[in-house]
């Protein structure tokens, strides 16, 4: 069953909880099977990597991981807030998602 997430891969959000509850960061992917989404620079892990072919270096590399999709809020591209968002169908008759802070009204995308 394939769940929804209410971000998409490129929006603009803020972490509301956790360890790095207040950093900003692009979303680079969205996994919505599990409910998850990759945010640059946001939960950072250090990985133990073998060198894959002769030569190559092995070693720690820093890298992002997933964090659950309810810990971040997407940021309004308007007003700046952070937001919840809503839908309506614009005059192209495609349904767009909208900021929900008081007299806002921005559309995403």
């Amino acid at each position: 069953m394939q769940k929804k997430v209410h971000v998409k891969s490129g929006d603009q959000v803020i972490v509301i909880n956790g360890k790095y509850r207040g950093k900003k960061g692009k979303v680079m992917q969205v996994s919505p099977s599990e409910g998850k989404v990759i945010v640059d620079g946001v939960n950072i892990v250090t990985k133990h990597v073998k060198p894959k072919k002769m030569g190559e270096p092995g070693g720690l590399i820093k890298a992002e991981s997933a964090l659950y999709a309810s810990k971040v809020q997407l940021i309004c591209p308007k007003c700046g807030k952070p937001t919840r968002t809503g839908s309506t169908v614009n005059a192209k008759g495609v349904k767009v998602r909208t900021c929900k802070q008081p007299g806002c009204n921005a559309t995403f995308e």
